[in-house]
């Protein structure tokens, strides 16, 4: 059953208080957060010289973000009128629910942004204050860092479970032909704030280390580089602001993938021949269980928060971290197993039914041995890193060639633990193979169930390495202080790489979940996706081309604006002999607006991409092939994510573990070496590899809303134009992507 056609049956007393008391849950969500930044900016912000540094930064990145908000209302109000119209016509007499549509999809951008903007606001309040704390010890410093980025975690499953509740609140039975607009405006904010924000960070990442680490032999961070701002100020527009609306739109979209299938699969004559007359009031249970697994995770994640604490003379901060996901993970199983007791009985017996707890539990154990696994591949003292970084005494090109064949066979592993996540959920309920989706559903829900606490360990990994940045740049002269922050940067590598790998296995669930809901949209369930049909099989590879494509853009984009920040800083160094000698200011502010103008050029071709590839092979090759397509996306797109994510990571470690002393520390030729693979994988992890999740999930959800208007009756002319529209809307997205290429035409023998 599509959602369009989904009339829920009325709410009972019982469900409007579980209603009230996941929307209470969300408001706890968002007073644990105030609380966190009471407790922050309390804190003391450092000397004079280190508010500076973190002034600049905190400008450059507000600025930034208002920017790219500014450009992007454009598109995003042509796509609100358009989802208006759309739907208009699909719910004829009803233009309530057209308009709910296109309001939901607004609330998502904007719930994305907010989750964005408000971690990104106090991250740049928590560096400084971070960096302050390091001075009086490494707890103190850890306490601060993790605090900040718990505030990040918090408003993003606050402004999330608020937006959905509040969907169901207002649109009661017909709440789920509504949900699907506010998980795409929620992925298409995140698309466009990861892709704005990882080409700025990224290129003024590599345009500062190139030039200041291998040119000049100068330290990171040191204040004569001129991109040293530019690079902190990307920290926090890539890492906090566009890890924030990312994993907003990671556990928005699970949910409503969840609360879909629920309504959709389980309202079928299947599921009512099964459970009979109390079919109707079980499948509402069931939809209202995502919202409840849900409202467990705000308690569960504030537990986890609660539990990090690193004790006196500890030197590993993620033993403290690894504590407290273990906690949330924890409390979530037993809160699920809780509420599934004391609301989920199977009808036909009157037993407690504990499949939904199981596969619940399938997804938390999923996220474990996610953690598990990324941690294996990029934290500093593992084998990969080590031997990658051995492996820079030969130079730069076996170091790369380690790393790459590291992050190729993380790929085979993390795909494995899906394939099993899914075959699990499957196991479970085996013998009501109608229900089988919703498991895998539930799995998703199960892995970003602590969001709360995934999103502050991802968070703490840029507030520490802008910390380490603002102690450099404001000179302070204490050594142990500046280990201390030197060690939780390199820890916020990992976490940040374990938040990744999260996400993208959350994307592949959501991805499949969403992709049981296209099937019943796009009226496939009896003749399925056939690969052997010449169309379908043309879908599928288009489909597994295109985060190929989407991947080229944010790779060229971050290449070329690194060409002219590097440009920039050998320009000020050469002009200005003063700075070396610190008698001469580097302009920051130049290498701010090179990347900012970089960014904001690059932004508007990947989700151009995003959106026209879909409606260009659904209306030009049809429903079947348009599912092909995303089934090819869907497996290119995760095998992509978790390579540039891992190697990345990998590369940055294994630099960071030799400026930590390894084979000699800082100014060697490993270290040289290892500089060179960090520039290359910093893209991979920050930029590419990471846009990939909302991608996935902007591509499901579009072919989701559009693929019931293929197969209305319609002329060849008005398809014909569909078509042709969407095909140049993929010409001048490929167009913008080419138009900042360094080499012109007439000069490309030059």
């Amino acid at each position: 059953m599509s959602e369009a056609n989904i009339v829920l049956p009325p709410l009972s007393a019982t469900e409007w208080r579980i209603l009230w008391g996941v929307l209470g849950s969300a408001l706890v969500a968002l007073a644990y957060g105030f609380y966190m930044v009471w407790k922050v900016l309390s804190c003391d912000p450092g000397n004079a010289a280190m508010q500076r540094v973190a002034k600049a930064i905190e400008d450059g990145a507000m600025a930034y973000l208002r920017r790219q908000i500014k450009i992007m209302w454009p598109f995003i109000l042509i796509i609100f009128v358009g989802l208006y119209l759309m739907y208009t016509n699909l719910y004829l007499g009803n233009t309530s629910l057209a308009l709910g549509v296109s309001l939901a999809f607004l609330a998502g951008v904007m719930a994305s942004y907010g989750a964005g903007y408000v971690g990104m606001w106090l991250a740049v309040k928590g560096n400084v204050r971070t960096a302050a704390a390091a001075m009086v010890s490494f707890p103190r410093a850890m306490e601060v860092a993790f605090n900040a980025g718990t505030v990040s975690g918090m408003f993003t499953v606050g402004f999330g479970l608020l937006g959905a509740t509040i969907i169901f609140l207002i649109f009661r039975e017909s709440a789920m032909r509504v949900l699907v607009g506010f998980g795409f405006g929620g992925s298409l904010a995140a698309l466009f704030l990861r892709v704005g924000g990882g080409i700025f960070t990224k290129a003024a990442d590599i345009g500062a280390d190139l030039v200041g680490k291998i040119e000049v032999g100068i330290p990171e961070d040191d204040p004569r580089n001129a991109a040293v701002i530019a690079d902190n100020v990307g920290d926090n527009v890539g890492d906090c602001a566009g890890m924030a609306a990312d994993v907003f739109e990671s556990y928005e979209v699970t949910l409503v993938a969840a609360l879909i299938l629920a309504a959709s699969t389980l309202m079928t004559p299947e599921f009512q021949a099964a459970y009979g007359s109390q079919s109707s009031a079980f499948a509402l249970k069931l939809i209202l269980f995502p919202l409840i697994i849900r409202a467990v995770g705000v308690f569960a994640s504030i537990l986890g928060t609660l539990s990090v604490r690193l004790k006196e003379g500890e030197q590993d901060p993620m033993r403290p971290i690894t504590t407290g996901y273990w906690v949330s993970s924890a409390s979530a199983i037993v809160g699920i197993a809780i509420a599934n007791a004391c609301y989920l009985h199977d009808p036909r017996t009157g037993a407690v039914d504990w499949r939904f707890t199981m596969v619940s539990g399938i997804g938390i154990l999923l996220a474990i041995l996610t953690l598990w696994l990324t941690n294996y591949y990029t934290h500093p003292n593992s084998r990969p890193v080590s031997e990658t970084a051995i492996a820079s005494k030969t130079g730069p090109a076996t170091l790369l060639l380690s790393g790459m064949a590291e992050g190729n066979e993380s790929t085979v592993w993390a795909i494995m633990l899906i394939g099993g996540t899914i075959l699990s959920s499957l196991w479970v309920f085996r013998k009501e193979p109608v229900m089988a989706s919703y498991g895998i559903a539930l799995a998703g829900l199960g892995l970003l169930t602590t969001t709360g606490f995934i999103l502050a360990m991802d968070t703490y990994g840029p507030i520490t390495d802008n910390a380490h940045g603002i102690f450099e740049m404001a000179e302070v002269n204490d050594e142990r202080a500046s280990r201390s922050l030197s060690w939780m940067d390199a820890i916020g590598n990992t976490t940040k790489a374990l938040t990744k790998g999260l996400a993208i296995a959350t994307a592949v669930l959501a991805a499949i979940s969403l992709f049981k809901s296209f099937i019943d949209e796009g009226q496939l369930n009896q003749l399925g996706i056939q690969v052997n049909q010449p169309k379908v099989f043309v879908g599928l590879l288009i489909g597994g081309a295109i985060p190929f494509l989407f991947t080229a853009f944010a790779l060229k984009a971050v290449g070329r604006a690194a060409f002219f920040v590097v440009e920039e800083v050998r320009r000020q160094f050469r002009e200005n002999p003063g700075i070396m000698t610190r008698k001469v200011v580097p302009d920051y502010a130049r290498c701010v607006e090179i990347v900012t103008a970089a960014a904001q050029k690059e932004l508007l071709g990947p989700g151009m991409v995003a959106v026209a590839t879909p409606v260009l092979v659904a209306f030009g090759l049809g429903a079947a092939a348009c599912g092909g397509y995303l089934c090819g996306a869907i497996l290119t797109g995760q095998l992509l994510a978790v390579y540039m994510a891992n190697t990345g990571g990998l590369w940055d470690n294994a630099k960071k573990k030799i400026e930590d002393g390894f084979l000699g520390g800082k100014g060697t030729d490993s270290h040289k070496a290892a500089v060179i693979g960090d520039t290359v994988g910093d893209p991979y992890k920050d930029t590419a590899g990471p846009s990939l999740n909302p991608l996935i999930k902007v591509m499901n959800l579009v072919a989701i809303l559009i693929v019931p208007f293929t197969l209305h009756p319609m002329t060849h002319l008005v398809r014909g134009i569909i078509v042709c529209t969407a095909g140049a809307i993929l010409v001048t997205a490929i167009a913008l992507s080419h138009r900042g290429a360094l080499v012109l035409p007439k000069d490309s023998h030059s």
